[in-house]
Order: structure tokens, then C-alpha cells, then sequence
């Protein structure tokens, strides 16, 4: 037998290089084949429940890189949690309903002019299928589990008859009402927009001054009311200037005209309209000014002054043009002076007949016209452009307008107090997330919640004969039933008759003729309505988390809390996470158009769904975080090293059975011991981290753990005990029963993150109690009670970092190639000499050189020289004498002891 068959060298069937890409795929059909998911439910059934409620995301296109962060960062949650001894089954869902899909179909040459609505909803239904479809795989691609063949979507029958019964109950409540009031209506949509749908852009406006001439009789009478605006095309919906009743206006005279404009704005005004040699001839007060009237230059309407209080001096002239059909201050202030709400715009941003001269005219071309007409008319006093900040539509990326059109509204004033305490009482994970999200509620005006689009879930609202809008709950759940049997089709196919309660009538309808609403909800409606799902899965409300991107506290965060106050009178979330967006290597916001966007598929399928995951764990995610070429590169080198430890310790493990194999606590040698409570220090600290949600610590603290407290130093200097030592002998079974313990903890640590590894790797261990790592417990507690190894262990350790900067200057100036080729002669302090010496270890050993010897000193310091000696050839250590073999005593008897 040569000597190297009597070494007890490592083998494992688990492989050096992952080929995660590749093999991902059978890992997971395995888990599949033996409905993982199914068991670690049953396992947890009569357990504590931990609820994770899915934002849906929406169906169309392939999943992008925010998408997987935000998957992956829910399957971290629900993998710890179930590991942790909770129910935590994880529904994911689906947003269908909208535009998108609806311009996605035009894309693909849909004509929805030459189709029924019936026609053109099913062709969208369809298509929303076929996207689920596609992202569903790709989701499952990452390695999330959950009830994919049973996921919510808001195109389900059930899910829209949930929500026509939060509808039923809002309106119940009197919070669902129909008015005339400015939205945000975007014209390249043709639909009215939530706040959530609008997103902010850079454009260029002009900037005029304006003069009205007053025509009433009195001191007042030709004066000019100068007006500043950057909307020229809302002038021909004038029907009032505002004034501030606590300002004072002066009035002023300038090349034989008198204007009045706010005292504190004067000096500012005469500069920017260049009115050298402009006096002041009085002062009065707004409320002098109340109910004056002017002639409108564009179209010789008269209109009044009024007084509000929106009105301020930081900007403009302190006379603001109001159009209570075009803002929601002109809106406001129009009602208590019971302004007509003249909108000369239609739906598709063209003037109508009430715009005069500019009729059939697009808003925007318009600008310039009106300009020109007014400078023509001698009211244009001054004109320049400037760039702002403007809402867009978020789908079109076209600018959006604010118009006034018959819209359905949620009331939010009669629950803003309830939703406030109810924010408050909520753990924001981040925690200026409640400020963020307290402000929002705070400003916000009622909820526009109808939409002139064709896909999505109809407002249940009959109107009567004589135009009375039903809002009977009775009616709206009868309507609900329907949609839970057939689907919101019904409520195109059928007439109303067929939709209403057998018999029903309405005083407004005594022939019973009735009328169909034509609008749909906002799709922040539909979604915001999913915490229903709760209760038809059997699941408890409020969810205990909401996961979702920053941009969710005016989306999603916000219409849940709506609704769910509305009709559950709580939020529908106990702890809110967000987190923040993916970004390019340099920062900036992917775009196709620029070319840096980052394809998660394409990392995938080339490194592995672990490695993503672990670049998701190692970023702060609450943030805006980066992605590229060399993060990933950085990422694969720790997971390098990762696998490389896991190899390790399962190849030195094929000979263990913990059943038989394993060393008493008590029994074990000093640095055993030291090791087991490392091990318990990095548990208790990944454990707290896991349940503050902070992966990224997850990540360094298993990673320098590993690197250093493993690779570095114990698994170092213990190949020599688990390679060259007696087979059943006390150090290497000692050895084993640690590598043991650390093996069964970090596959159990990293299984949320790495899922697909710490299966592998559990897969590879012989005799592993059960079929996979996830229907493992995340590990327990392990109490010790010789915690003072700990003090002299940092003594050992002092003593070994001297010696490593010794050796690392011998092999630089090529003195020595191994560092078992030095001896070592040590001036050691009497405290550090008793710390090691209680440790009793074998030093040579463990700080792998040929031989040590102590002098004792005041000070600590290392001197190493090369060794003398021979060296044997089996374990390959100096030592002063071998035998014929040229083996070392220490080989020897563990040869005799294999004959």
C-alpha cells in the first residue's frame, strides 16, 4: 500500500463548480417532484401563521430586474419565516385590467374600432393569460416557490366579484359619489388618471403677464388686472381672477395706464415687464377688490374677481387666473362663488366650440396662437420660456392636463382621520416610510376612481330613467354574484334588466328603463383590493407584511390602506417593507433606449438564479441599488468561496454518522469548542438580522465567517488531524463532529438566500435526516458553559497573527515555501504564555510550523528561522527523526494501527 492510499482524503459527490445555470432547472423539478412547497405547509399547518401579501405585479412583457429583486427579497422572507416554524404560504398574484394591454394588442395590429367590446376584452384577456404564463416560469426560474398553479389574479371571476363588494360597502358608507371636478386627464389615453399613474418630466413652457380690463363703474374702471400663467391654453376657460383678501394690491401708473398688482410682488413685476418710470398711486385692500368685473380679451365674456385663500405672493403678480374646469384651487374656490365649470377641451386635448376662434385646435398648438392673439389684441405685457417639472402620463409618456369631466370619486376627507391612525400603528420598516406615506394621505384629495378605457372591472352604478345614479349595495352585490358565476364580461353581454334583481325598481325608473355606467375602475382599485384574498383563502387579516418598490407609498401601499380603512376600518398591513430601484453600474435608470438595461433571465441562465439572489442579499436594498458586470463578478467570487467551504466540509464528512460518530461537547478538544461558539455567535447575529429584514448583513456575516473564521483558520490547520490522524481516533472524530455542526448551521443560514446550493449540498450529506434542507428548522440554540475559552482564545489568537506576518516576510524574501517549513521562538508575555497553555492545544499544529519554543518576556514577539529536520512523508512535517518508511512516530502508529 503507498502511503498516500493510507491518508484519509477528502470525496464528496458534490462538485467544485456549480454549473448553477444549467443544473438550477433539475434542482428544481426535483423540488417539484416531491411538492416541496406542499410539504413544508403541512409541516407548518398548526403552527403561527406569517402572512406575505403579493403585490401583483403587471402583466405584460418579460420580467425585468425590479421585478426579480422584488421576488427574490419575498422568497428570502417566506423561506426564513417557514424554516423559522411559521405557516407562511406565499399566493402570488397578477394586475390584468388597463391600458397597457389594451395598447399592447393595438401594437400587434388589433383594431378595436372594427371589434365589440365583448370582442376586444376577451382578445385582452387573453393576452393577459399568455403574460402570466410566460412570467410565471421566469418567476419560478429565480427559485421561488409558491402556489403557482393557484395564484390571484384581478381578471378571475372571484377576484372581481370581491371587488365590486368593497365597492358595495364603500358606497354604503357614502364614500362613492359622482362629480364634476379636475382631474388629471391624460389626452394620448383618453382617460382620467390617478396620482399613481403620473410620473414627472422636464418641458419647456411660456411663461406671460396678463392684462384684464376692469369694467365696472367706480375708481376701479379700466384699470388692468395683470394675471401670470404658464397655461396660456386654459385662458379661454377663464371665469375669474382670484385675489387674496388679506393682501394689499397697489396700483400703479405706466405710460398713462393704471395696473394693480400685490404691493410685496410691485418691485418684481415693473422689472420683469420692464415698466421704467412705473409710480404708485395708491394702496388697496383684496377684499376692496371682491366681485369687480373684467372683460375676458378673447372672447368678451364678463367675469368677476373673487377672493380665496390659495392665492400667494411667492410668485406672480397676486392675481391668479382662475379656471374652475382646468385646477383644483380654481375648482375649490369656483364652488363658493357657484362659477359655471366651463371645460373647452375634450377627451382627446382638442378645443371644442367654447374655445371660439380656437376651436379644433390641440391644446398645445394653441399656445402659441393664443399668445400671438393676445399680443395683437395689446394684453400681452410680457412672454418668455422656462423648463419645469411636469406630469405625464406613466404609460404614454405624453404630457397629462387637468380637466373637469363627470368622474366616479372615493371620498378620502371622511376617512383621512382613521387612515392616519391607522399609519401610525403600522411598523414601517423603513421608518421615514410613515412620514412619506402620512404626507401623501394628508394632501390628498378625493380618489378619481373611474376610467374611459374598455379592459378592466365595470362600475357597478345603474342610472335610473330620470339620470339618478343607483348606489345600493343590495344591487352592487347582486351584481357581484353575477361577475363571480361569468366574469365582468356580464356586465357588456347582458342588458340591465339582465343585471339587476328580479323585479327591481327605482322611483326614477317607473318604467324600469335604466342605463349601464360605461366607465371602469382604476386598476389602483382592482389591486388595491386584493387584501380580499385573505379571507377567501382562510388567511388572517391585516397581512403581517407588504413588500414592494418605493414607489408604491402613492400606488399600491396607498389604495390597500384606502380600502381596506374603508371597509375593515384597519390597515390591511401590519409591516410595510420598500425597497428601492435597480439602477445601471453608473447609477442611472435603465432604459432600453439607452441600452443598459440588465436582462435577469440572461444572468440566470449563464450564472445561476443563486447568484442573483445572493447579489440581492448583499445589497442595501431600501435604497436605490446598482447592478453590472463587476458587482456580479465580485458576487460570483463569494459564492466561489461559499461552495468552495460547503465542498470542504461535506468531502472530510463522508466517513461521519452523527449517530455514531459523534464527540460529547465535553469531550471535545479547546479550539473544537472555541469553534461551536463561533458558530452559536454567528447564528444569534443572522438570526437577529433575518428578522430585522437585513439581508445584507445576512451576507457579510456568513461570508467573512466563512472566508475567515473557517477557511482561513480552522479548516486550515485541521486537514492535517482529518487527513493524516487515525481514523476513529478522538482529535479527528472531534474534528468531524464540528464540521459537522458547522455544516448543518450555515446550509440551514443560507438556505433563504442560496436555495438551490444548500439543497445540493444537503443532498450530498448521506445521512441527512430529511428530503430537503427547506423541512429543516433554522438551527437552535446551543448553550455552553465554558464561555472562558473565549478570553483565552483572543490570547492564542494575538500570538497567531504575529506569527502569520512572521511567516508570510519569510516566504516573500523565499526563506521558506510552507509555513511547515519554520521554527518558531516566541518572547511571550506570562499572561498570554497561561491563556495558551490552559488552552492546552498542540501549537505546532495549529499555527502549522515544525517546532515552537517560549521565552518569557514583557512583550509579545515572534522570531521564526527555517527548521532542521527531516521530513515525513506522509504527513509532510519537519520533525528530528523518521523511521526506515521515512515516516514520522506520529504516522507510524497510525499505520499500525490500519494493518
Amino acid at each position: 500500500m503507498e502511503l498516500k492510499d493510507t491518508l484519509l482524503l477528502p470525496k464528496t459527490s458534490f462538485e467544485m463548480r456549480g454549473n448553477l445555470g444549467v443544473r438550477e432547472v433539475d434542482f428544481q423539478a426535483k423540488w417539484e417532484a416531491m411538492s416541496l412547497y406542499e410539504k413544508v405547509l403541512k409541516k407548518n399547518e398548526a403552527k403561527p401563521s406569517f402572512i406575505l401579501h403579493d403585490g401583483p405585479p403587471y402583466a405584460n412583457g418579460a420580467i425585468h430586474i425590479g421585478h426579480s429583486m422584488n421576488k427574490i427579497l419575498k422568497d428570502f422572507i417566506i423561506r426564513y419565516k417557514t424554516m423559522s416554524g411559521f405557516y407562511a404560504p406565499y399566493i402570488p398574484g397578477w394586475d390584468t385590467h388597463g391600458l397597457p394591454i389594451e395598447t399592447a394588442l393595438s401594437k400587434k395590429g388589433v383594431n378595436r374600432k372594427n371589434l365589440t367590446i365583448d370582442e376586444f376584452r376577451t382578445l385582452c384577456h387573453h393576452y393577459a393569460l399568455e403574460q402570466i404564463d410566460m412570467q410565471k416560469q421566469q418567476f419560478k426560474r429565480l427559485g421561488i416557490l409558491g402556489e403557482w398553479d393557484n395564484p390571484y389574479i384581478t381578471l378571475n371571476p372571484e377576484f372581481e366579484a370581491d371587488q365590486l363588494r368593497v365597492f358595495a360597502k364603500m358606497a354604503d358608507k357614502g364614500l362613492i359619489f359622482k362629480g364634476l371636478k379636475p382631474v388629471y386627464w391624460s389626452p394620448s389615453s383618453e382617460s382620467a388618471l390617478a396620482e399613481a399613474e403620473i410620473e414627472y418630466q422636464d418641458v419647456t413652457s411660456p411663461s406671460i403677464y396678463v392684462s384684464f380690463s376692469v369694467c365696472s363703474e367706480g375708481q376701479f374702471k379700466n384699470n388692468n388686472l395683470i394675471i401670470w400663467t404658464t397655461t396660456p391654453w386654459t385662458l379661454p376657460a377663464n371665469l375669474a381672477i382670484s385675489a387674496n383678501p388679506k393682501l394689499t394690491y397697489v396700483r400703479f401708473n405706466y405710460n398713462n395706464q393704471i395696473y394693480i398688482v400685490a404691493k410685496s410682488l410691485y418691485e418684481k413685476v415693473i422689472s420683469t415687464l420692464q415698466f421704467e418710470g412705473a409710480t404708485i398711486l395708491d394702496e388697496v385692500l383684496g377684499d376692496q377688490l371682491e366681485l369687480l368685473n373684467y372683460v375676458h380679451p378673447l372672447n368678451g365674456r364678463v367675469n368677476p374677481v373673487i377672493l380665496g385663500d390659495h392665492v400667494t405672493d411667492t410668485d406672480g403678480t397676486g392675481l391668479v387666473h382662475t379656471a374652475p374646469g382646468h385646477g383644483e384651487d380654481d375648482y375649490i374656490v369656483g364652488n363658493k362663488y357657484n362659477l359655471d365649470i366651463l371645460v373647452p377641451v375634450d377627451d382627446r386635448g382638442i378645443f371644442t366650440s367654447d374655445a371660439n376662434e380656437f376651436e379644433g385646435i390641440y391644446y398645445e398648438k394653441a399656445n402659441p396662437m393664443i399668445i400671438e392673439r393676445l399680443k395683437e389684441l395689446g394684453n400681452l405685457l410680457h412672454v418668455n420660456y422656462f423648463v419645469h417639472s411636469y406630469p405625464h402620463d406613466w404609460r404614454t409618456k405624453k404630457p397629462v392636463i387637468f380637466r373637469a369631466t363627470p368622474q366616479w370619486f372615493a371620498s378620502i376627507e371622511q376617512l383621512k382621520k382613521r387612515l392616519l391612525e391607522e399609519i401610525e400603528s403600522t411598523n414601517w420598516v423603513q421608518k421615514w416610510g410613515e412620514l412619506r406615506i402620512s404626507n401623501m394621505i394628508k394632501d390628498r384629495g378625493d380618489w378619481c376612481i373611474s376610467r374611459q378605457r374598455a379592459w378592466g372591472v365595470p362600475i357597478p352604478v345603474f342610472y335610473a330613467e330620470d339620470g339618478t345614479p343607483i348606489l345600493d349595495k343590495d344591487v352592487i352585490n347582486h351584481v357581484a354574484d353575477i361577475f363571480a358565476k361569468e366574469g365582468s364580461n356580464a356586465w357588456f353581454t347582458k342588458d340591465a334588466t339582465q343585471l339587476l334583481p328580479e323585479g327591481y325598481t327605482h322611483p326614477g325608473s317607473p318604467n324600469s328603463i335604466f342605463r349601464k355606467e360605461t366607465d371602469i375602475m382604476d386598476v389602483w382599485f382592482d389591486s388595491g383590493s386584493s387584501h380580499q384574498l385573505l379571507e377567501r383563502r382562510g388567511l388572517n387579516y391585516p397581512a403581517d407584511l407588504y413588500v414592494e418598490g418605493s414607489d408604491q407609498y402613492r400606488g399600491w401601499f396607498n389604495s390597500s390602506l384606502i380600502t381596506g380603512v374603508a371597509t375593515k376600518n384597519q390597515a390591511p398591513y401590519r409591516s410595510v417593507i420598500s425597497h428601492g430601484f435597480v439602477l445601471d453600474k453608473n447609477g442611472k435608470a435603465m432604459s432600453k433606449s439607452l441600452g443598459n438595461t440588465v436582462d435577469p433571465l440572461k444572468i440566470t441562465n449563464e450564472m445561476g438564479a443563486d447568484i442573483l439572489r445572493l447579489w440581492v442579499s448583499s445589497v442595501e436594498y431600501s435604497s436605490d441599488v446598482r447592478i453590472g458586470d463587476q458587482m456580479m463578478k465580485q458576487v460570483s467570487e463569494s459564492y466561489r468561496k461559499i461552495r468552495n467551504t460547503l465542498k470542504f466540509l461535506l468531502s472530510n464528512l463522508f466517513d461521519f454518522d452523527p449517530k455514531e460518530n459523534k464527540v460529547a461537547y465535553d469531550d471535545l478538544g479547546s479550539l473544537d469548542k472555541v469553534m461551536l461558539h463561533k458558530l452559536e455567535e454567528l447564528r444569534k447575529d443572522v438570526i437577529s438580522a433575518y428578522d430585522q429584514y437585513k439581508f445584507d448583513t445576512v451576507y457579510r456575516l456568513i461570508t467573512n465567517y466563512m472566508i475567515n473564521d473557517l477557511s482561513a483558520f480552522y479548516l486550515d490547520y485541521t486537514k492535517d488531524i482529518l487527513y493524516v490522524e487515525s481514523q476513529n481516533g478522538l482529535m479527528r472524530r472531534s474534528v468531524q463532529t464540528v464540521l459537522y455542526d458547522q455544516l448543518m448551521v450555515l446550509l440551514k443560514l443560507i438556505a433563504p438566500i442560496l436555495p438551490h446550493t444548500a439543497s445540493e449540498a444537503y443532498w450530498s450529506i448521506e445521512t441527512a435526516r430529511k428530503e430537503d434542507i427547506y423541512l429543516e428548522d433554522m438551527p437552535a440554540k446551543m448553550d455552553f458553559n465554558d464561555l472562558e475559552l473565549d478570553h483565552d482564545f483572543d490570547a492564542f489568537m494575538a500570538l497567531r497573527t504575529e506569527t502569520l506576518k512572521v511567516l508570510e516576510e519569510m516566504r516573500k524574501n523565499k526563506v521558506i515555501g510552507k509555513s511547515l517549513e519554520a521554527s518558531l521562538s516566541v518572547d511571550i508575555t506570562k499572561q498570554i504564555k497561561e491563556s495558551i497553555d490552559r488552552l492546552n492545544i498542540n501549537l505546532t499544529q495549529v499555527l502549522m510550523v515544525s517546532s515552537i519554543e517560549f521565552n518569557l518576556a514583557d512583550h509579545l514577539e515572534v522570531h521564526a528561522t527555517k527548521a532542521d529536520g527531516l521530513k515525513c512523508e506522509r504527513c509532510w512535517n519537519i520533525v528530528p527523526h523518521v523511521n526506515e518508511q521515512h515516516v514520522c512516530e506520529r504516522c507510524h502508529q497510525v499505520l499500525e494501527e490500519i494493518k
